[in-house]
């Protein structure tokens, strides 16, 4: 096993085992109404972690005012138990945030640029070519300072603003961001636009340049196609995800843009798929009941 609970390529048996990200606490809360405070996100974490879920996305080193839901990431970091077993990894936009990453020991940071140019200048406030230079700094002074990396591409399967993405832009970074070295390429359905045929047209074309084992995908359920696009991505023999417990999620730069795939129906689609996940799903469900009441909607 190697760092912080991640797998080595070699140890995955790709016929059993599936490895989930949860990104609730991150990806999931930043787009509710309402702010929760760092006990209860460290708690939300800790109980994540007791189900079975060995990689957690604690949070995101953001500016607070544009995204209060994320305020304190750094508090919640340090109420955690840190156990060996779990990679604990954040998401860092520019310098300052992986600054705070690094300052904090945070182990695993996941570096993401867009692939559309609308979505790009909305999200970061930059191109996709300014935002992919600025994304390979942060990347190189990551893993300077030995760290290990998820290196993302957002808007990989199709864009809410612009529609199908030139799959050359797609492989151009990519590419750029294979030959760096990190953990782990993410492909990410940021506004939950692709389709099964999509995402094979697209896995097919970005893994004659990086293997199998480095792929994580993370995938949006806006049309309601989440869990096919899995069953499409688990054919081509992608064996990692990022899900948020009970569905949550979305991008605050995309207008009716749903929650990930859940953790809970992904665990249940997988585990009857003969596929195992190593996760409580009675326990994903408690923890569900209890979220959504915080967050008022149970």
């Amino acid at each position: 096993m190697s760092h912080q609970g991640v797998p080595d390529a070699m140890e995955i048996d790709c016929n059993e085992k599936v490895w989930l990200q949860e990104v609730g606490p991150r990806d999931g809360l930043q787009n509710e109404p309402i702010a929760l405070n760092v006990d209860v996100r460290a708690g939300l974490i800790e109980s994540l972690v007791e189900t079975g879920l060995s990689r957690i996305q604690i949070g995101s080193f953001v500016n607070p005012r544009l995204v209060p839901q994320m305020a304190g990431t750094h508090e919640v970091w340090r109420r955690l138990k840190k156990r060996e077993n779990v990679r604990y990894s954040a998401l860092v936009l520019n310098d300052k945030g992986l600054e705070t990453a690094l300052a904090e020991g945070i182990p695993h940071v996941e570096i993401y640029v867009s692939a559309s140019e609308t979505h790009s200048l909305r999200n970061s406030g930059v191109s996709t070519s300014e935002g992919l230079k600025i994304a390979s700094s942060l990347i190189n002074k990551a893993l300077q300072n030995n760290r290990t990396v998820t290196a993302g591409v957002m808007c990989a399967f199709g864009c809410f603003y612009e529609g199908p993405v030139e799959i050359k832009k797609i492989l151009d970074i990519v590419h750029e961001f294979g030959s760096q070295g990190p953990l782990e390429i993410g492909l990410a359905d940021t506004a939950g636009v692709g389709e099964p045929a999509g995402i094979n047209s697209v896995l097919q074309s970005v893994l004659e340049i990086v293997s199998v084992d480095r792929l994580i995908l993370h995938l949006h359920d806006t049309r309601g196609n989440g869990i096919a696009n899995l069953k499409a991505a688990l054919d081509q023999g992608v064996r990692r995800f990022d899900t948020a417990v009970g569905g949550l999620g979305g991008c605050p730069f995309i207008p009716g843009a749903k929650g990930n795939i859940s953790t809970e129906q992904t665990v249940d689609i997988l585990e009857s798929l003969g596929y195992g996940t190593g996760v409580d799903r009675r326990r994903l469900g408690n923890i569900w009941a209890d979220l959504s009441r915080l967050l008022g909607r149970g």
